[in-house]
């Protein structure tokens, strides 16, 4: 079972708890894109085998999305940081870099 621990909240949740968001850090596209960059908003995303940034919603908790780091092989989590974040925190990016020897 896969436990994430809630940026907000400080609520370690298993995944009953929580709603899946999909892939993490997508830019959105406006009203001027082209059809082709909407629909590679709307329907590609990455599927990586291995490290993954995942928008993550505390759906029976305090209701709020968070991004999570996992591995989608072995489930190791490697941290949970807040959804208005742009990009991943150091802190989680060097736990990567130190256990897996991956990069996203």
């Amino acid at each position: 079972m896969l436990y994430l621990k809630c940026p907000y909240c400080g609520q370690m949740a298993d995944e009953t708890e929580l709603a899946s968001g999909g892939q993490a850090h997508l830019r959105r596209e406006g009203p001027d894109s082209s059809d082709s960059a909407f629909e590679a908003y709307l329907f590609l995303r990455d599927n990586p085998r291995g490290v993954h940034f995942e928008r993550w919603r505390h759906a029976y908790g305090c209701g709020k999305w968070f991004h999570a780091a996992r591995c989608t092989r072995t489930l190791e989590v490697f941290g949970t940081y807040r959804a208005q974040m742009g990009a991943p925190p150091q802190d989680i990016l060097a736990a990567i870099a130190a256990r897996r020897g991956e990069t996203a």
